[in-house]
């Protein structure tokens, strides 16, 4: 039974994953037509613009000039936020993080010379209390050779 429980677990998990590899498929043909179709948009456009009147292409020279000056806006502001956040961060890594580390340094070297002493002060008499102890034993008790 527990065999067949693995396999129906088995079947589901390739079922998710098959399941999520159609929808990014799925994602993926959408990006492509959406991409196809903005290329084809821009095609008609120019062929829009090249044969209209000289008024209505600086019209619409103009209002494109005025939207990548709001793009470049929005851009600067975006790169100072990210300038903002990553000072932030920076400030966050050398007075927080950083006396965390020093903490686990300063625990870590505590713990080294805690198992020096340990090792110093119980494990080596305990070790040569075994070897006097089989030493003694064997004395007491020679081998039959």
């Amino acid at each position: 039974m527990t065999d067949e429980i693995k396999v129906k677990q088995l079947q589901e998990e390739i079922s998710i994953e098959q399941k999520a590899e159609t929808k990014n498929n799925k994602y993926l043909i959408i990006g492509i037509v959406a991409g196809i179709l903005i290329l084809a948009a821009v095609v008609v456009a120019t062929i829009f613009l090249v044969r209209a009147d000289k008024d209505v292409t600086a019209q619409i020279r103009d209002i494109f000039i005025i939207l990548m000056a709001l793009t470049s806006l929005v851009l600067g502001i975006a790169l100072v936020v990210l300038i903002v956040q990553l000072a932030i961060l920076i400030n966050l890594l050398q007075n927080e993080i950083r006396p965390i580390l020093d903490s686990t340094t300063e625990t870590v070297n505590t713990l080294k010379g805690t198992t020096q002493f340990l090792s110093n002060n119980l494990t080596e008499p305990v070790i040569k209390l075994n070897e006097y102890l089989a030493m003694f034993k064997r004395i007491i008790k020679p081998s039959k050779k």
